[in-house]
């Protein structure tokens, strides 16, 4: 970046729990402004979260950091560790000059003030305008553009700003039948994944998971407005996004690429050549960095990723750097419900070609135990449907869904996207296997994760700050109850 050249604006929008944005081929969802932000910018294709629940994946953007670096902030419903434990970059940009904010979801769930911090990890809030949803709809009453106006109203003259839009939006619940009254129809939905039962009940529920994305996709377009309006947009580099995959079985919390494989796109008219696609592997622990270096500021010691700079100012598509060929993900404990309240940790590694998966755990039911409903997977008309077929003895959505898994998976993701046909125990993969475990360990030692180390367990003594109707605890008390669907 010359030194003359004024310091970029900062627009950061993030979906909760979004995996489908047009843009990538999705017909049965309309969302005209990340379109607009890819095809005036880039369209990454391997954008990778670190951690697929949202508190711990909003943590490594914030932070730079791997999420098993994390401590409590690794889990999901933590306490947030405190500034003398993990910078987080809002504070970095806000100490020099530049006018930080957010809105709607920041980091989170969990508790970020029990250690001293005065503003979410995202930067302070903007939130005191709200508007009224559709009738009848679950869309959050948050007015996040006319939040985004009284941030950039609130803006020191001449300071660039850095702003948070978080939408609430696609997390459940869900209006049953809200995309169905918006004008679309079972028939819109282009594929059903092949882990669920391709059914009118399944179409529908992903017909209001739509209609929940145009939502937050139509205040990106609010948004992009004020900047053209104020003359700022060419100056501002806009990434739309999402913290997590769709709030569905299989998807959500789970390590497969149908959930910590994000979309991604980016544009900043004054810096970026639009119309690319990118194919290197990234990462969400790459934000923190790429928002530094991008502010002229010098990129803190703890940060595990590398700047984006490099990638946003290439030319051409496909693979464009040398180094982008590994992404590293994990999960410790996301939502209670199993013996004990404990954890499913789990460490992968993604290559352009292979995902190698490390349950260190495979006694445990990855989404949570079925004698408590598996609350680690969001109550939705989907999972109903799944377990419903279950009980009349077809298993095969629900041992996908919900199933025991294998210490290593192991998936060609160039014929298997979706993670189906696990590959760990075939003779003529045994080295490739080897070889990513060797790497994936090499990456956790490197990087302190004491899971590597036998200190794993910790995890699960950090406090869990959600409500727990449905945790062991009450099942064993006698007060659990069903999950309601």
């Amino acid at each position: 970046m010359p030194d003359h050249a004024p310091r970029p604006n900062i627009l950061f929008c993030i979906a909760d729990d979004a995996s489908h944005f047009g843009c990538y081929g999705h017909r049965f969802v309309r969302t005209p402004h990340a379109d607009r932000v890819a095809r005036e910018g880039v369209r990454f294709t391997n954008m990778f979260t670190t951690n697929p629940k949202c508190a711990p994946s909003r943590a490594s953007i914030v932070t730079g950091m791997h999420t098993w670096q994390l401590k409590e902030a690794c889990n999901h419903w933590n306490v947030f560790p405190g500034a003398d434990e993990f910078a987080v970059y809002s504070d970095l940009l806000m100490a020099g000059g530049y006018h930080v904010g957010h809105t709607g979801k920041g980091w989170g769930p969990g508790d970020y003030r029990r250690r001293g911090r005065v503003h979410n990890p995202a930067g302070p809030h903007f939130m005191d305008r709200r508007l009224t949803p559709p009738a009848g709809s679950c869309i959050s009453p948050c007015d996040y553009a006319g939040n985004f106006a009284d941030f950039l109203a609130a803006r020191p003259v001449g300071a660039p700003f850095c702003f948070w839009y978080g939408g609430f939006e696609p997390h459940r619940p869900y209006t049953r039948g809200e995309g169905l009254r918006d004008g679309k129809r079972p028939d819109d939905v282009d594929r059903v994944p092949p882990y669920w039962p391709d059914e009118e009940v399944v179409r529908r529920d992903m017909l209001d998971y739509a209609f929940e994305i145009e939502w937050f996709d139509r205040h990106v377009g609010l948004m992009l407005e004020q900047l053209e309006a104020r003359g700022e947009l060419d100056n501002t580099l806009v990434i739309v996004t999402s913290d997590n995959g769709c709030p569905f079985p299989r998807v959500k919390g789970q390590m497969y690429d149908d959930d910590f494989r994000l979309p991604f796109v980016a544009m900043w008219r004054d810096r970026v050549t639009p119309g690319r696609v990118i194919e290197d592997l990234c990462s969400f622990i790459d934000l923190a960095p790429t928002f530094l270096e991008v502010a002229g500021l010098p990129i803190h010691p703890q940060i595990a990723g590398r700047s984006l700079t490099d990638v946003l100012g290439a030319q051409g598509s496909g693979m464009v750097t040398a180094h982008r060929r590994r992404a590293f993900m994990g999960r410790e404990r996301h939502d209670v419900g199993r013996e004990g309240d404990v954890g499913y940790p789990v460490r992968c590694i993604r290559t352009p070609e292979w995902l190698y998966v490390r349950n260190f755990r495979p006694d445990l039911w990855p989404a949570g135990d079925p004698v408590t409903g598996f609350t680690d997977c969001d109550s939705s008309p989907t999972k109903a449907r799944v377990i419903e077929l279950h009980e009349k003895g077809d298993d095969g959505c629900y041992r996908l869904c919900f199933g025991k898994r294998p210490a290593e998976e192991l998936y060609d993701i160039r014929c298997d996207p979706h993670c189906l046909d696990n590959l760990a125990d075939v003779p003529e993969h045994a080295a490739l296997k080897d070889q990513l475990w060797r790497e994936l360990e090499a990456k956790l030692r490197e990087t302190g994760d004491p899971r590597i180390f036998g200190q794993g367990d910790v995890f699960d003594t950090y406090e869990y700050t959600g409500s727990t109707p449905h945790s062991w605890a009450h099942h064993l008390a006698g007060d659990w109850q069903p999950q309601s669907y």
